[in-house]
């Protein structure tokens, strides 16, 4: 048996090694997105999907149209998004020496004609992740600055969003996969904040997913959708929906609920003051059924595991890129009750996003 001085000292050099590894496991976190970020460009949970659920290495190069001799390279990436738990290590039906492999719940949402891998596809976009190459060169400059995006860009993201038609494609596309994934929960574990109202205008809505799976869980409910005059004039003919051209910085017209999907997280305090005083101004009183409803994360609501934390801190960071801002409850109080309500309550059952109902 060693003495308490080489137990001590192996225990330190236990601690010194975890350490390293801490350092190493986060400086290769880029290579997992960027592994997922791979597999969403080929496509493989669907080659896996196409296969009734498990794939060989074999049927999903086929399926992404990979070189044979890139075979055991895709091996590779396939271990580290196992790993990871995207996909899974399947019993291979053929047992032939070529590996197999299954969805799991996370990769089954990238699969199928209704999926997330638009959202993914845009955050793991080029031009959102390369400004965080000189997130420290930024983080120098004095307050206000122009946003990270922009001093990598010379761009605003907007600007960048309207006059790029490849990424503007890309936005359309993620916020409609987004919407309608988490409208499709919200309504189900949350349907009750939509009773009892007659209509309803989904501010900064798009081309209107959410004000259509309202419309469509409610139908006695008279859903608009508010954007700016660009988006609504390509926004799709739908005769459930009213579409009006506006600018929330100005005014919102009038309905018993104001609809705010990831809308304030991109500005900053004073703009989202000045949002939620016309929201202030569209809606009734509270005892005639007049509130804003703002699904958003909470910093800090929810889920207390390490995964929901960092997660909700990462997301905080990337939305930085615009000079947007997560906040947490104390943050969010101070500017409901400057905008001039009186009570808000926090309902956190969308993961990482909340359900925030706001009276006046």
């Amino acid at each position: 048996m060693g003495s308490i001085h080489e137990q001590n000292s192996s225990t330190s050099q236990k601690a010194l090694l975890d350490a390293q590894l801490d350092l190493w496991h986060n400086t290769f976190a880029f290579i997992k997105s960027m592994a997922l970020k791979c597999a969403l460009e080929l496509r493989i949970a669907d080659a896996i999907h196409h296969h009734g659920g498990i794939a060989t290495l074999t049927q999903i190069a086929g399926e992404a149209k990979l070189h044979p001799s890139k075979i055991p390279c895709l091996r590779r990436l396939m271990r580290v998004l196992t790993v990871a738990g995207i996909f899974s290590i399947a019993k291979n039906p053929a047992e032939d020496s070529d590996r197999a492999y299954g969805l799991t719940l996370a990769s089954r949402l990238l699969a199928g004609p209704q999926n997330l891998t638009p959202m993914l596809r845009l955050i793991l976009h080029n031009t959102f992740v390369s400004p965080f190459l000189g997130l420290g060169t930024w983080l120098e400059h004095e307050q206000p600055d122009l946003a990270i995006f922009e001093m990598a860009h010379g761009k605003t993201m907007w600007d960048v969003i309207i006059h790029d038609a490849a990424i503007s494609s890309l936005f359309k596309a993620g916020m409609i996969a987004d919407s309608c994934f988490l409208m499709d929960i919200a309504i189900k574990e949350c349907g009750h904040v939509f009773q009892g109202i007659s209509s309803i205008i989904d501010v900064a809505g798009g081309h209107g997913a959410v004000a259509q799976a309202i419309a469509k869980a409610f139908p006695h409910i008279d859903c608009s959708v508010l954007d700016l005059e660009h988006v609504v004039a390509n926004a799709p003919v739908d005769t459930r929906l009213k579409y009006i051209a506006g600018d929330m910085f100005e005014s919102i017209p009038p309905a018993n609920i104001v609809f705010l999907k990831w809308v304030m997280h991109d500005w900053g305090d004073s703009e989202c003051v000045t949002i939620l005083k016309n929201c202030k101004k569209a809606i009734p009183t509270r005892d005639a059924g007049g509130k804003v409803i703002i699904v958003d994360a909470v910093v800090g609501a929810g889920s207390s595991t390490l995964k929901h934390r960092e997660t909700q801190v990462l997301y905080d960071l990337f939305i930085m890129v615009a000079n947007g801002i997560e906040r947490d409850e104390e943050e969010w109080r101070k500017i409901i009750f400057e905008a001039g309500f009186t009570h808000y309550k926090i309902i956190p059952i969308l993961g990482v996003r909340s359900i925030i109902e706001v009276y006046p």
